[in-house]
Parts: C-alpha cells; sequence; structure tokens
C-alpha cells in the first residue's frame, strides 16, 4: 500500500524538477537621465537575460540573450502623478513575455521611509488565464496610470513592476512633489 503512494509521490517530484525555471543571469544597469527638472523623473534600464540549454553531456549552451530596455516616467501635475513603464525588445529576436494572469503590470509609490502610500493593483481583480504578449524586435508596450489622491510635498519612489513570469522587470524612479497635489472638485 505505501509502495502505491511512494511511486505517483516520487513520479510528481521528478517531473517537477525537471520543469524548473532555466537559468538565468541578469545584467542591469540604471542610467539616470541627466537635466530632468524635479517634478519629471525618469530611470532607464537595460536587462539581459541569458538563457541556457541543459545537454545530457553535462554542457550548457548559451542561446541567444534577450534585451529588454525599460524606462519609468514620472510625470507630477496639480491634479494627479501619472506613470508611465516602457519595455522595448532591444534584442535581435522577438520575445515572448508570459504572464500567470490578466496583471502584466504593476504600480507602487513609496516615502521616504519606505512606507506604502499607493498600490495600484491593491483590491483589483484580474482574469485567471495565463497569457502570452510578443514583442518583434524593436517593439515597445507601454503601460500608464495615475494617482489622483491628496499628496504632500516631499520625496517619492515610484516602482513600476513589469509582472511577467519569465521576464520580470522592477524599475525605479525617485521624484519630487514640490507643492500639494489635490484632487480637483467641481
Amino acid at each position: 500500500m505505501t509502495t502505491r503512494l511512494l511511486a505517483p509521490l516520487f513520479a510528481a517530484a521528478a517531473i517537477a524538477s525537471g520543469c524548473g525555471s532555466s537559468s538565468r543571469s541578469s545584467d542591469l544597469a540604471l542610467t539616470a537621465v541627466s537635466n530632468v527638472p524635479p517634478a519629471r523623473a525618469t530611470r532607464v534600464s537595460q536587462r539581459s537575460h541569458e538563457t541556457f540549454e541543459h545537454h545530457g553531456n553535462g554542457a550548457n549552451v548559451k542561446r541567444d540573450a534577450v534585451k529588454l530596455d525599460t524606462r519609468l516616467d514620472v510625470q507630477v501635475a496639480p491634479q494627479a502623478i501619472r506613470f508611465a513603464l516602457n519595455v522595448t525588445n532591444a534584442g535581435a529576436k522577438h520575445v515572448e513575455l508570459n504572464f500567470r494572469n490578466g496583471q502584466s503590470y504593476d504600480f507602487v509609490v513609496v516615502d521616504s521611509a519606505g512606507r506604502q502610500l499607493w498600490h495600484w493593483a491593491a483590491g483589483r481583480m484580474f482574469t485567471q488565464t495565463v497569457r502570452n504578449k510578443q514583442l518583434s524586435k524593436g517593439e515597445s508596450m507601454r503601460m500608464e496610470q495615475k494617482w489622483a489622491d491628496s499628496i504632500a510635498p516631499g520625496r517619492y519612489t515610484a516602482i513600476a513592476t513589469l509582472t511577467s513570469s519569465n521576464y520580470p522587470v522592477e524599475q525605479r524612479a525617485e521624484f519630487v512633489v514640490p507643492t500639494p497635489v489635490s484632487i480637483a472638485t467641481r
């Protein structure tokens, strides 16, 4: 009886270990864009993913690297703060981004002490279906949201995330709110 239970468990463990994520190394370089006024913050990042194929003889063969250029733009306006995450395929081949559900991105704002003030996805519901997005060489995708709330003057950090399961990207940008941002009431 015990053998009947152990055999399927061992088979499941073997399948799970064989289907684990492939080895990737990433090279992340953040470069702040110079001469950007305090009301607009931009960060540029290049993220490379190198994927290796494992062959039975113990050799790993490097496949073509995936290179995603990301940029997070933050614009402070009197009634709202706007965020835009741009992701561009800067590699030589197309990239297929996989998503576990209907959420492809997220935005979070934290204050200078690291306390979360706003989280775009909090309280939202997303479809529970696996999706993918093809990006051809040079093709971009842009995700935008706005935070329209009363915001005190100060220094903040925006965190944008591409929620891809195979090529996740997180981009940060600091920004300054020079005067209070308040919702326009009419």
